[in-house]
């Protein structure tokens, strides 16, 4: 796997400390991108009432969930599409205006959910409307979690590129730390029938707010020197930039998309389905299930930062293995234990997610991976048609696995983790020949 990091042009920047400009960067990109990814997931912590209120009465509970998280699972499958043409218009014209075009693809549909009319008063239109307003969400994420990557990580010093994408990182949980508080605060301040009737069109409508909101912060960042650079240079990708990533980065395409696959599952199971799964499967109430959840995504989002400070110190290959092995212990003994001890939910939950926190380092390998001409590119493209397949399917893989297995969600991060294994001891045998090639290259 390539490692391009080795002078301006490929995205090093000069051995410096991070200075206050560089802290201001991560500090508006990881806000900015903690309230659009907000608006992304905020759908999942009402996928049962979403469920009730827009698919037929008399349809099987299992089905009815199926449907509604098979329409959360399209924002998943759109984001290919969408992050494949701003990263190529990020990669030709520049990461700051894909960075910011995002948000208003996302604000627009997330506002219009809110005030979507029922299946009780327009019928099947309801779900179509929903899918079809998911599916614009998607392209919208799908520019904005590579983009802001690639925009930090540029940004820094290279020994810092971890804590930034780790940072980054935390500022996208942070998003879904916001959808679980506020999710927590209606289920606290409104009945379940007032929650039905109107109350869950809250958090989409604030959603929309949200959105122009960080529109608004994007404004004051600046463009990467790394770009600049290459402008400066007439060094910009010479042809279409996905047919050299296909072309000439093959293996770094492959490792990505493994690394996007634990990734999701890690996100999309252990933080997004788990309170929808602790309410269904051992009768957790709603406002239980989200203030543990809450407590994990606080811990998930701190984890990442601790990621990205690890792998900076000591590499990927030593960060997933231990990492890996970390999250599928504590996600087992977690789901696991809910099946006999159900008190000790918020300990368990909350030391699984700071686990999660290993998502944190993904990034940091895979902005390495990609000369910096065609990055946003190769990591926009590995990274949205990894989690189109497995970060959209995932949700519905589980709920029918769930039919057979109480412990699926259990048995699946278990099985990814061990993926995560794998990847760990394949990026140290690849650090451990850089080093051996470097030294007898002196």
């Amino acid at each position: 796997m390539d490692t391009h990091q080795t002078s301006p042009t490929n995205g090093a920047a000069p051995a410096r400390p991070l200075n206050r400009q560089d802290y201001k960067t991560l500090s508006l990109a990881a806000l900015g991108g903690a309230l659009e990814f907000y608006d992304f997931i905020i759908f999942v912590f009402f996928a049962v009432v979403i469920g009730n209120l827009f698919f037929p009465p008399d349809m099987p509970d299992w089905l009815r969930q199926f449907q509604t998280f098979g329409i959360f699972a399209a924002g998943y499958l759109a984001r290919p599409l969408g992050g494949i043409i701003m990263a190529h218009f990020g990669d030709l014209f520049g990461r700051k205006r894909m960075f910011t075009l995002s948000i208003i693809l996302m604000a627009l549909p997330t506002l219009a959910m809110g005030l979507l009319p029922t299946y009780a008063a327009i019928g099947i239109g309801a779900p179509l409307a929903l899918l079809a307003l998911r599916i614009l969400q998607g392209a919208a994420i799908g520019g904005e979690v590579p983009g802001a990557w690639v925009f930090v990580s540029e940004h820094v010093p290279d020994r810092h590129t971890g804590y930034a994408c780790g940072t980054l990182t935390a500022g996208l949980t942070a998003g879904i730390l916001l959808g679980s508080l506020i999710a927590t605060a209606i289920n606290t301040s409104f009945t379940q029938s007032q929650i039905a009737d109107w109350a869950w069109r809250i958090p989409f409508i604030v959603g929309g707010v949200f959105g122009l909101v960080a529109m608004y912060l994007r404004r004051w960042l600046h463009e990467t020197p790394v770009f600049a650079e290459m402008q400066a240079r007439k060094a910009l990708a010479e042809e279409l930039p996905l047919k050299t990533v296909l072309k000439a980065h093959k293996r770094a395409v492959v490792v990505s998309m493994l690394l996007t696959w634990l990734l999701s599952a890690a996100i999309v199971v252990v933080i997004l389905m788990t309170p929808a799964y602790l309410q269904k499967q051992f009768g957790v109430d709603p406002a239980t299930s989200l203030k543990a959840n809450s407590l994990a995504t606080i811990a998930l989002t701190i984890g990442c930062i601790v990621a990205g400070r690890v792998i900076d110190r000591i590499g990927s290959g030593a960060t997933f293995i231990g990492g890996s092995a970390l999250l599928g212990v504590s996600s087992y003994v977690f789901y696991q234990t809910m099946t006999t001890d159900p008190s000790q939910l918020y300990l368990l939950y909350t030391v699984a997610g700071f686990s999660v926190g290993i998502v944190g380092a993904v990034p940091y390998v895979m902005v390495r991976a990609f000369p910096a001409p065609v990055r946003f590119t190769g990591l926009s493209f590995s990274y949205n048609v990894s989690y189109a397949i497995f970060g959209g399917l995932t949700p519905m893989v589980v709920t029918l696995w769930m039919k057979a297995d109480p412990l699926a969600p259990a048995h699946y991060v278990a099985s990814l983790c061990t993926l995560g294994l794998v990847l760990g001891f394949y990026l140290l045998l690849n650090q451990r020949g850089a080093a051996k090639l470097a030294f007898a290259t002196r």
